[in-house]
């Protein structure tokens, strides 16, 4: 209760920026200057042809500033926090590549942040930890590590609140398309750009709509910013794809609230969706090889929409994932980030099943450097590791 004055403040100023023109402009000035838009379309030719069927078509979103898509809605977020006359913002990561977007905006346009980050993927994430450090400086902002609950993201969510709640006039820049209104229609407004760019791409490549377009689904940014621009095209086949770890059947082996049916329609941090928890409305375990699948909860608007049935949601297992990543890197070169090798593992599939005068476009939410240390550990590379050894004696 003690954030509804900060939550209406939000949306009063949401609601007043959200069409004006000089908001829009300057926002797409950065788009274009500073994230480097409009990301771009390949033709995974290589990729196609030794899976065979549908063509695959690849949004790379890793060619961001930042290296993902979350440096969309932390500029977006960052405007909107400038014209409420914020300099002090708060955040939560799970992955990092929200709390090291964050931190570039907040250094672009002078603002201090506090990223609230789980000690479990501090470990994990390390790079982008120690680039978070490097791009904050000494101006004051800093990482707050969380050792309570999961330590990971759904615990650095609870922290970052509490944070607001201490903290009610600074800015909460919430990370994913979760949270108490308006935050799900703030990410919303600032991810559509990637569907939009996507629908005019493939009309000036293949002169049609694609048949699917997949993404990988944690809270779903990505997914809903991937999907929103074809919601009223029929035709086009929406698939959201989530952790399934070690497999479904076990409660803590994965993160999957849709795929696995194991989640329960509850209220948490503010929002009504599907979570995983227990009868009792306590919080699950969650395991899965990329941290940015792994908060408990998903998007009210892709519940939405898979309660109506316009979306469907799969599961994709770790090795499926690591799998996934290598015939990525050896068939078209690039080195993606391991939540968005889930969506691809899910094409591959959908695409066996359908003619090769069919489409399919995945969104890569982003490139695969923060994740080197966890793809050599589950590739098992016995080179890196004795690398890392070498190095920690030196």
């Amino acid at each position: 209760e003690i954030l509804l004055p900060a939550l209406k403040e939000l949306e009063q100023a949401f609601h007043t920026y959200k069409n004006d023109p000089e908001f829009l402009a300057e926002l797409a000035f950065y788009q274009k200057n500073l994230i480097g838009r409009p990301s771009p379309m390949i033709f995974a030719k290589n990729l196609t042809e030794q899976v065979g069927g549908a063509k695959i078509y690849l949004k790379n979103e890793g060619n961001n500033l930042s290296g993902s898509h979350k440096i969309n809605h932390c500029l977006y977020q960052a405007l909107l926090a400038k014209r409420m006359n914020k300099t002090e913002i708060i955040v939560e990561t799970g992955a990092g590549q929200h709390g090291l977007a964050s931190a570039m905006v907040c250094a672009k346009f002078n603002m201090i942040c506090r990223v609230h980050m789980g000690t479990k993927d501090i470990s994990r994430q390390y790079p982008n930890v120690f680039f978070m450090k490097q791009v904050m400086g000494k101006s004051g902002s800093r990482i707050v590590p969380v050792s309570t609950g999961t330590q990971t993201l759904t615990a650095a969510v609870d922290s970052a609140i509490g944070d607001w709640i201490g903290s009610p006039d600074a800015y909460y820049m919430l990370g994913s398309c979760v949270g108490p209104y308006p935050y799900p229609e703030i990410m919303r407004e600032a991810q559509k750009i990637i569907s939009k760019e996507m629908k005019t791409q493939m009309q000036e490549l293949e002169n049609v709509l694609p048949d699917v377009i997949v993404a990988c689904a944690g809270g779903g940014s990505n997914a809903t910013g991937s999907f929103d621009e074809f919601l009223d095209d029929k035709s086009v086949r929406l698939v959201a794809v989530e952790a399934a770890g070690k497999g479904l059947d076990v409660i803590g082996n994965h993160s999957s609230k849709i795929a696995s049916g194991m989640a329960q329609t509850a209220v948490m941090e503010g929002f009504k969706s599907y979570f995983l928890v227990n009868k009792d409305g306590q919080v699950m375990p969650t395991q899965n090889i990329s941290a940015g699948l792994d908060y408990v909860g998903i998007s009210p608007f892709l519940s939405y929409l898979h309660s109506i049935g316009r979306i469907e949601v799969a599961g994709i297992t770790d090795a499926e994932v690591l799998e996934t990543f290598q015939l990525l890197a050896s068939t078209e070169g690039l080195l993606v980030a391991l939540e968005s090798c889930h969506a691809v593992a899910q094409a591959i599939k959908i695409a066996k099943t359908m003619t090769n005068d069919k489409t399919i476009v995945v969104n890569l939410s982003g490139r695969a450097d923060n994740y080197l240390f966890n793809i050599a550990k589950g590739l098992q590379d016995k080179e890196f590791e004795q690398f890392c050894q070498d190095y920690n004696e030196k």
